[in-house]
């Protein structure tokens, strides 16, 4: 039913005896992580990248059966290009970028999230979460091949953490038995439930949704759905109080029905009940298999702090958040992407410890920002009174004929990159630039020829220069920043020049190791750009 790497990926990484296993002394390992899922496998690769021992520790043996995560935005395509698996994802993937929402038979708005060209990646891609697992692994593998010193051991079930003022304590329970590791530093990316959390004691703060959703991917050969995001509210088919539509890889479909609080969890998911939703949905006569089912709730949380001395939190383990808007794996990927650089500067001595702080600041906002985005949307699909039931269904009534309406629709507000605005590491904004590249924010790609943007700027500091000069290598503390020199005379679409001068003739951007803007200037001013060096690693 689904290709090799789907089916075989079930046992990747079995057990194997470690000689951590026998050694009188616990071993100590520079970066210890608890979680193979995508964001602990993501973990690795960042810090694998730049010759950081990194170890993995998860209680499975490889990469968990069933669709799960099926929506992963353009930044986590972006930042998985930079670890070296972003293409077969998009090879694999369904990609989409138009989506249409309906009031019962009726279309009522309709939006694309990519309307502009000159972008590398496309602004979503639908694949089930198994096989971004794999193709995370492959590139694991690929580098562990290439001498990368990362590891990752399956049934390696973390029972204990002791945490010390500079290192922690870990017991592991293998089908060997129990052994004791330390780490420099540990990193939960050990999901929603997260046992890394319960032994700290640790909880979080948010509220859960009174409202229950049945997910059920099905396999069926469908000409009628195009290649879209779907969205009903009070659909006609009867089969809940709205339902969704996506297509994944290998003729699979993802139908989302939502189905009230007050249900028998048991009963509905029965297969002829869930048979019974989809024939309503599907019409008669439609063939399907059903390949996967699930109920779900969801919440909106967070922890108070996603460092707590050596130990850090990513991903759902960190923070949670309702599927409408597609904001779980994408933003777990943007806390690797923001913890990697920062903790190997600090590993390495080239920053202070309290560069550090800065994940917990910059990563918080961006989980409040989700959060914010998530308790609106599902406000607006599920009322929670019949005031807010009549104002949603005015505007949705209101959207079919006027424009004005439209932006007020609310069917998942879908995943882009946080801005930090108000970042510690952010110097003044010196440039009349435009909004979408000003400091905090990640660079937006552009066309440079047969290549992009971002690819060029890579995973390091750099001196982004447009028409203006600079110094090809400036060192700052012992930070390198060298520099990528573009001019719009070469700007054949105007990408550049709209997307980073506006009404400027030249810029000069400081570009952090996670592709967002520490500072710009019109031109380069050297104590200027030294003082942005320093405050962007912590040291101003």
């Amino acid at each position: 039913m689904f290709d090799d790497r789907y089916t075989l990926a079930y046992k990747r990484y079995p057990y194997k005896k470690s000689t951590d296993q026998d050694t009188a002394a616990p071993v100590r390992h520079p970066v210890v992580v608890m979680g193979g899922g995508p964001i602990g496998v993501a973990t690795a690769l960042d810090l694998g990248r730049q010759g950081i021992p990194t170890l993995v520790l998860d209680d499975h043996e490889g990469v968990g059966m069933g669709s799960r995560a099926i929506c992963f935005a353009k930044r986590c395509l972006e930042v998985a290009g930079r670890y070296g698996c972003g293409k077969p994802m998009v090879d694999k993937g369904v990609v989409w970028n138009l989506g249409k929402v309906f009031h019962k038979d009726d279309q009522v708005f309709e939006f694309n999230l990519l309307p502009e060209e000159g972008h590398e990646y496309p602004a979503f891609i639908n694949m089930q979460q198994p096989y971004y697992e794999s193709y995370q692994l492959d590139r694991f593998e690929e580098l562990q091949s290439q001498g990368a010193p990362i590891e990752i051991r399956g049934k390696n079930r973390v029972d204990t953490v002791e945490v010390h003022d500079d290192h922690v304590t870990l017991t592991i329970m293998t089908p060997d038995g129990p052994y004791t590791l330390e780490a420099d530093w540990l990193i939960g990316c050990d999901g929603a439930s997260s046992p890394l959390r319960t032994m700290l004691d640790l909880d979080f703060t948010g509220k859960v949704f009174q409202d229950s959703f049945l997910i059920a991917d099905i396999k069926m050969k469908n000409d009628s759905f195009p290649t879209e995001r779907w969205f009903w509210f009070e659909p006609t088919h009867g089969s809940g109080a709205s339902t969704l539509l996506h297509k994944q890889p290998d003729d699979v479909w993802r139908v989302d029905f939502q189905i009230g609080w007050d249900v028998d969890r048991k009963e509905e998911m029965k297969e002829e009940n869930i048979r019974r939703r989809l024939d309503a949905f599907l019409g008669d006569g439609v063939e399907y298999d059903l390949v996967w089912s699930s109920i779900y709730t969801f919440q909106c949380k967070r922890m108070d702090s996603f460092r707590h001395g050596r130990v850090f939190f990513a991903g759902d383990a960190a923070h949670q958040v309702s599927p409408f808007g597609a904001r779980g794996a994408n933003s777990g990927m943007q806390d690797v992407d923001n913890l990697g650089w920062k903790l190997g500067m600090v590993m390495r001595g080239e920053a202070p410890e309290s560069l550090l702080d800065t994940y917990n600041d910059e990563r918080i906002h961006g989980a409040d920002e989700n959060i914010l985005n998530s308790t609106r949307s599902t406000d607006f699909i599920t009322p929670k009174s019949e005031t807010s039931r009549l104002l949603r269904d005015a505007v949705l009534s209101l959207s079919e004929k006027y424009e004005f309406a439209r932006p007020m629709v609310n069917s998942g507000r879908l995943s882009v990159p946080c801005t930090y605005d108000g970042s510690p590491l952010n110097s003044a904004d010196a440039l009349n630039g435009p909004a979408q590249s000003r400091p905090g924010s990640v660079c937006p790609d552009a066309p440079l020829g047969d290549d992009f943007l971002l690819s060029k700027l890579g995973d390091k500091f750099i001196l982004l220069t447009i028409d203006a000069d600079a110094p090809d290598m400036i060192e700052e503390e012992g930070v390198q920043v060298t520099r990528l020199a573009l001019s719009v005379k070469d700007d054949k679409t105007g990408a550049l020049k709209k997307r980073y001068l506006g009404d400027a003739e030249s810029a000069v951007y400081l570009i952090r190791p996670d592709q967002h803007v520490a500072a710009r200037r019109p031109s380069f001013e050297e104590n200027a750009i030294r003082a942005s060096i320093r405050r962007a690693v912590g040291k101003e």
